[in-house]
């Protein structure tokens, strides 16, 4: 079997940290995308829906999610309240 490089090692170590932030970061969001969604309340939902907008942003900002992916969403939960 041939030696993998140092680089190729320290590649691979990266992506999985980076796959871990990713994952985390996406489970968050999804979170408070459910927990938005079960508000029954305009008053409550107006006080959280600037928070998960900007989780919303920074994710696509971070290259969690594709801007038009966060567009859609965002789109939906404007149109609830």
């Amino acid at each position: 079997m041939a030696k993998k490089s140092l680089s190729v090692i320290k590649r691979t170590r990266q992506a999985a940290k980076r796959r871990m932030v990713n994952k985390t970061k996406k489970f968050k969001l999804r979170k408070e995308l459910k927990k938005i969604k079960s508000v029954k309340e305009p008053e409550t939902l107006q006080k959280s829906l600037p928070d998960v907008q900007k989780l919303i942003d920074k994710s696509v900002k971070r290259g969690i999610l594709h801007k038009n992916t966060a567009a859609r969403i965002k789109s939906k939960l404007m149109r609830k309240k």
